[in-house]
């Protein structure tokens, strides 16, 4: 997995998979967050996200009450938004 941040738009390429991954995501994603209270995130092509990424999102978006923007680029991940009722809450579309 890759991870670039420019200005409030964070990009992450490859399998969201790994207990790193979460960790990469997450100190990248604060450092953005510190700066802007609306950020969007393009999920360029991973078939999945992990638990600890969906309730690090959440945790953003319900009590630190940052808006949250989600570009998907895999339409089985947008689907699993969907089916865990979250697409709403992260404002996902396909990309």
């Amino acid at each position: 997995m890759q991870i670039s941040t420019s200005s409030n738009i964070v990009t992450i390429n490859g399998n969201i998979k790994k207990v790193s991954d979460f960790q990469e995501i997450k100190i990248s994603i604060d450092t953005v967050v510190t700066q802007h209270k609306s950020i969007t995130i393009h999920i360029v092509d991973s078939l999945s996200i992990t638990s600890s990424v969906i309730g690090y999102f959440n945790k953003l978006v319900l009590k630190d009450k940052i808006n949250i923007q989600m570009k998907i680029g895999n339409s089985q991940l947008l689907e699993l938004l969907e089916d865990l009722n979250l697409k709403s809450v992260f404002k996902a579309r396909k990309a």
